[in-house]
Formats: C-alpha cells, sequence, structure tokens
C-alpha cells in the first residue's frame, strides 16, 4: 500500500520516534516521528524500489519535509509507539497534559472498547494488558482496581510496576535458598530437613537444583522462612513446601507437624489471585493483585487486626485498609510493613509487635490494626521501597535517601550508634550517594548505590563487610555505613542485595546467615555461611563460612 514504506522505517525506529515526540512535547512544536529511510542506502544507484517509495513518500507528507512523517496522520501508530517504548505513566501523563503542543493526545481516540479514551490512557492500559496478572482479570476487575488506584490506567500502570519493582528472585533464607530465572524456573539449595527445598526428599542440596515439579508453572516471587518456602505462580497461585505450618519456628517444633516435600498449591487461597507472598518469625502474609493483605495465624490477642488460634491456617484479611491499595508486603520477625499505593506518592503502614520502635511511630507500643508511619512527610521523604529486617527497618526514599529505623544493635540502623529510633531517621552517612536498592538481615543493612556500589552497616556475622583474617578475634560491629570492597574488587555492577532474614538463636543449626549479590549481567555471587549447602557451592572440609564473593553456577537469565 502507499504507506507500506514509512511503516516498516518505523517499526525499526520506535525508542527514537518516543524521543522525538517526548522533545515535540516540550518545545511546543508540531510533533512528527523521524524514520530511516531505507532507499538512502546507496545514492549512486537507482531502483524501480526507490522509485516507489519516492512516491510513496510524496504522497505521504504532502507539504511535508522529507523523512518526517506527521503523527497526527495516524492515531493507531502514535498508540503503537506508545505502548511499546515502556514509557514511565508520569510521561504519559505529561503527554495528555500537554494540550497545546499535542492535540491528539488528550482527545479521544476513538478506538475500542471505550472511544472516549485519548491515546496515553490507552497505551497505559495496552501496557496493563502485557502483565499476565492484568490480562487475567475479567472487566469489571478492572475496573474495580482502576477506581482502587484513583480512575485512571495509568495509575494502574504505576501500581503494577511498582509491584514489579519490588519483587526480587533470588532469596536467601536461614539455611536455605531459591533462585527464580527470568523464565519463571525455581532453583533451590541448601539445607533440606523439613523437605524446604521442594525436591521430594529431605536430603541437603550444595549446588543449585532445579524443581522440576513446576515444570510448565512461571514462578514470579518466592518468600523463604524457617524450614519453610512458598513461590507465587504468574497465574495467582500460591505453593508450599517444607514445614506444613504458616506459624514461624518460635510457635512450632518441627516434630510437631508433617513435612511437604514438592509444592502443593494452598488451597485455602484458590480464590485469590496472590502477587506477592512473605514469611516472618510468628506468621505469613500474602498480596493479593488488588492490594489487599491475608495473613496467617499469629492472630491472638488481635496482634495482627484479628483474633484466631495460632493453628489457625486460613488466611485473615488484614482490616484497616480496604481503600487503600497496597504494593508491597515486607516481614520482620514479629511485625509487618506494608507500601500502600496512593496517585500522589506511596505511604508505609505498620502492624505487630512495636519493641525497639520498629513501627516506626515514635513509641515502643504494638499495633494490632495497620497504621501509617506519619513522621515520612516531615521528612519530605517519599517511599518507593521498604524492607523489614528482623529487629529493624529500613526505607528508600524517592530521591535516594534511605531511612532505618527500630532496634539498633551492633549499629543496623547505620547513625552510628546503636540507639533505637522509633522514628524513620534519615542515613547520613550515604548522603552523597543515590540509592537505589536496599535490604535487610538480622542487625544488618545493604544499601546499593546507581553506580553499582554496595555499603553496609551493622553486624558483620554476615559476612557483609571485609573481616580480619583472625577469625577468633572479636568480630567488629560498624554503625556507620561502609563500602563493601569484595564486591567493589568484582567490577561487576551491582544491582540487588539478599541477606538472610531470621533470628540466629533460632536457626543456629542452619550454620551463620549468608547473602547473595547479583549482578546487572546476571551474575550470581555469594558470601556468608556455607555449611549446610545454601552457597550453591560445597566448601572445602572444616569451612564453615566464606568471606570473599564466590560465584554461585546459575544464569538468572
Amino acid at each position: 500500500t502507499e504507506f507500506s514504506a514509512p511503516l516498516i522505517c518505523i517499526a525499526t525506529a520506535l525508542p527514537e520516534s518516543c524521543s522525538g515526540l517526548m522533545d515535540a512535547a516540550s518545545s511546543g512544536t508540531s510533533p512528527v516521528m523521524h524514520f530511516h529511510s531505507i532507499a538512502d542506502e546507496s545514492a549512486s544507484h537507482s531502483s524501480p524500489l526507490r522509485t516507489v517509495l519516492e512516491r510513496s513518500q510524496r504522497h505521504c507528507y504532502g507539504d511535508g519535509n522529507p523523512g518526517e512523517f506527521p503523527l497526527a496522520v495516524s492515531p493507531s501508530i502514535v498508540l503503537h509507539v506508545l505502548s511499546s517504548c515502556d514509557l514511565d505513566p508520569k510521561d504519559l501523563a505529561a503527554l495528555e497534559a500537554s494540550h497545546t503542543t499535542t492535540f491528539y493526545c488528550f482527545k479521544p481516540a476513538h478506538f475500542a472498547p471505550n472511544v472516549a479514551l485519548p491515546l496515553p490512557e490507552l497505551a497505559a492500559f495496552d501496557m496493563c494488558h502485557k502483565r499476565t496478572m492484568f490480562k487475567l482479570m475479567k472487566q469489571e476487575e478492572r475496573e474495580c482496581l482502576k477506581q482502587r488506584c484513583g480512575g485512571s490506567w495509568k495509575l494502574v500502570l504505576r501500581y503494577i510496576l511498582v509491584i514489579e519493582k519490588n519483587s526480587y528472585r533470588v532469596i536467601a533464607g536461614p539455611g536455605h535458598s531459591i533462585v527464580i530465572t527470568t523464565n519463571g524456573v525455581v532453583y533451590s539449595f541448601g539445607a533440606n530437613c523439613s523437605g524446604q527445598l521442594g525436591l521430594g526428599d529431605t536430603e541437603d542440596r550444595f549446588k543449585p537444583c532445579l524443581i522440576r515439579s513446576l515444570q510448565g508453572i512461571r514462578i514470579t516471587q518466592a518468600a523463604v522462612g524457617s524450614r519453610r518456602t512458598m513461590l507465587v505462580s504468574d497465574t495467582g497461585s500460591v505453593y508450599a513446601f517444607g514445614k506444613d505450618s504458616f506459624r514461624g519456628a518460635e510457635l512450632s517444633e518441627a516434630s510437631h507437624f508433617d513435612h511437604i516435600t514438592t509444592p502443593k498449591i494452598v488451597e485455602s487461597l484458590k480464590g485469590v489471585f496472590i502477587v506477592q507472598a512473605a514469611i516472618g518469625g510468628y506468621f505469613s502474609a500474602v498480596l493479593s493483585r488488588e492490594g489487599r493483605v491475608y495473613t496467617f495465624s499469629w492472630g491472638q490477642a488481635e496482634r495482627l487486626g484479628h483474633s484466631s488460634d495460632p493453628s489457625d491456617v486460613e488466611p485473615r484479611l488484614l482490616p484497616g485498609l480496604e481503600d487503600v491499595p497496597v504494593a508491597h508486603i515486607s516481614t520482620g520477625n514479629c511485625y509487618l510493613l506494608m507500601l500502600a499505593y496512593k496517585p500522589n506518592g506511596m505511604s508505609v503502614y505498620s502492624v505487630g509487635c512495636g519493641l525497639g520502635g520498629k513501627l516506626g511511630h515514635g513509641c515502643k507500643n504494638s499495633k494490632g490494626m495497620p497504621k501509617l508511619i506519619e513522621h515520612f512527610q516531615s521528612l519530605s521523604f517519599k517511599p518507593v521501597s521498604i524492607a523489614a529486617g528482623t529487629w529493624h527497618a529500613a526505607a528508600l526514599g524517592e530521591d535516594g535517601r534511605v531511612c532505618t529505623w527500630g532496634w539498633g544493635h551492633t549499629g543496623c540502623l547505620g547513625h552510628g550508634d546503636e540507639e533505637h529510633k522509633s522514628v524513620p531517621t534519615i542515613v547520613e552517612g550515604i548522603s552523597n550517594v543515590k540509592a537505589v536498592h536496599l535490604s535487610t538481615g538480622e542487625y544488618t543493612t545493604f544499601v546499593v548505590a546507581d553506580n553499582g556500589d554496595v555499603y553496609s552497616f551493622g553486624s558483620s556475622e554476615s559476612m557483609n563487610v571485609d573481616l580480619q583474617e583472625d577469625d577468633d578475634a572479636e568480630v567488629p560491629n560498624f554503625s556507620t555505613p561502609s563500602l563493601v570492597h569484595s564486591l567493589k574488587a568484582l567490577n561487576k555492577k551491582i544491582v540487588q542485595i539478599s541477606p538472610s532474614n531470621a533470628s540466629y538463636w533460632l536457626n543456629a543449626d542452619m550454620g551463620h546467615s549468608h547473602t547473595f549479590a547479583v549482578t546487572e549481567s546476571g551474575n550470581l555471587y555469594a558470601f556468608g555461611g556455607g555449611i549446610r549447602g545454601q552457597l550453591g557451592v560445597k566448601l572445602t572440609d572444616g569451612l564453615e563460612r566464606v568471606k570473599s564473593p564466590m560465584h554461585v553456577p546459575i544464569d538468572l537469565h
């Protein structure tokens, strides 16, 4: 057809086209789509194809300049560009708001099923539809989620992106580890006394082993606790194996419960589409697609907003957040943090045990109902990520700042002392870097900077810093952020750190805690305790832990 040549050229230059569109919106010029003409490969040779292309260009552009294609000619092309370039919802909103420069971006596009929606809103809908969690929703469920997020598909997209950004594929548990590849394939290794590796037996593994029983099921997220593992699939199902109890180690003896050695679907959650699971010391929690939080166990005295027997295995909806969609949950030993989505930014709620000030409300009182942590507002701090350590908590801000609060033992808060903090407090020792990721363990905190450098503070028991060579020397504490030189020496950009996050004295038989580092290229490194195989590499006889990062033979991509 007469538009075939421009369409072919446009399809090969979508990112450039998208950039031009944004430049036009900000400069006030009439937006056009630039493309590279395939007819210009040889300026000295003429051909029938070149003649056809030139005729097509003249007809297409009219009075326009050669090499330009007016975007208003075909809204469907504009929609394809917007949907294919993975624009941020903020960029889509900016295009829609530019009434004077992009008239076709705020007018109804007249596309089914909703002819009244403008192109940026349709593009957001299309990008949502690429996600399985959204694609499988019924129309009424989509509309309900849209209203919960603020009444816009751009806001729904932003909510989904927050969920994705806070979903990690490498989890270091107490004694065992889980790794999920980008294809949703799951590997497990380490301690397996209760079948927590999901391999059909109770033998420890010292190298990554594929969980073959999950073949054909795409796993997107994992949670690891004491002798227990939970996996979440892209279709919203939850699989559990290991100790057959949602209770933590503090409330149960492993011998009192059955062991599940292969992944088993959690029947009580079959009617709920789950996007995340988390395992704490006293309880487990899951997050639904609609942003609702359900908890298992530890409901006595309404510790988690409901009153139930400790042996209760039914999911209980956490009350108090009916109108606020939660995008991420993080469990500590006895408390829960929730990153709640709002159109004007994220907020953080907490519930559970408040000893040490780890709920962040300026006191040490426990809360049975979720309560907003208000102190972030006074800091002009916009949280985008949270991490509930065993006894302390941390949050990452939109501007790259980091806050910590809770118990300060061994300097895990990074403020130069071991005092507890009952409200979020800025970590000044890393004010000169922009943080993009953080994680917490038992009295340990890691921060990843935008250049891939890793900083840590707190107990070096988890091997998070370079220790002295004398193993008999007293283990030092680090109360201010320090660069992890052993990771810097890898000359690879680190994008994620995952330390084991559980009480050591309750899991002493699993060996020392361990930590994983994930590089931008998909390489995996491990250090710390490895006596049960949790590093994914078998240690030499007599060696219980390693100080320098060891490469784990698994490709995350």
